[in-house]
């Protein structure tokens, strides 16, 4: 679902740098974060929605290149916009792959168990 007119309205006049401006990247940041947190909502009570949560990745991933773009360009304002939204970021860009070994009882060798941590 798109967002009401009046919350991007409200969400635009929040983050805008100049009096046009719709599409500078601290704008661009705070309208995915809303849509991001509205179908966060939405999984809470539709968990086998997969459709919808490619669409949740896809702005995740936008999301991400535009923080990464403004970290690059003008940390400071990179640093605002995290502290305004209070978005969550990873310490690195890579994932953490754990592997742990459980051996079972009455058979030889082990099996492995992955678990990703974000």
């Amino acid at each position: 679902m798109a967002l009401e007119t009046e919350k991007k309205k409200n969400i635009i006049e929040q983050f805008k740098i100049h009096d046009s401006d719709t599409g500078s990247p601290e704008v661009q940041i705070a309208l995915l974060s809303e849509r991001i947190n509205y179908l966060t909502e939405h999984f809470k009570t539709h968990k086998k929605d997969f459709h919808s949560r490619r669409g949740l990745l896809k702005l995740v991933g936008q999301r991400r290149r535009l923080l990464d773009y403004l970290k690059k360009k003008e940390f400071q304002r990179y640093k605002n916009v995290i502290s305004t939204l209070a978005v969550v970021v990873r310490s690195g860009d890579t994932m953490v792959l754990v592997t742990a070994v459980a051996e079972r009882k009455g058979r030889e060798g082990s099996r492995e168990n992955s678990r990703r941590f974000f």
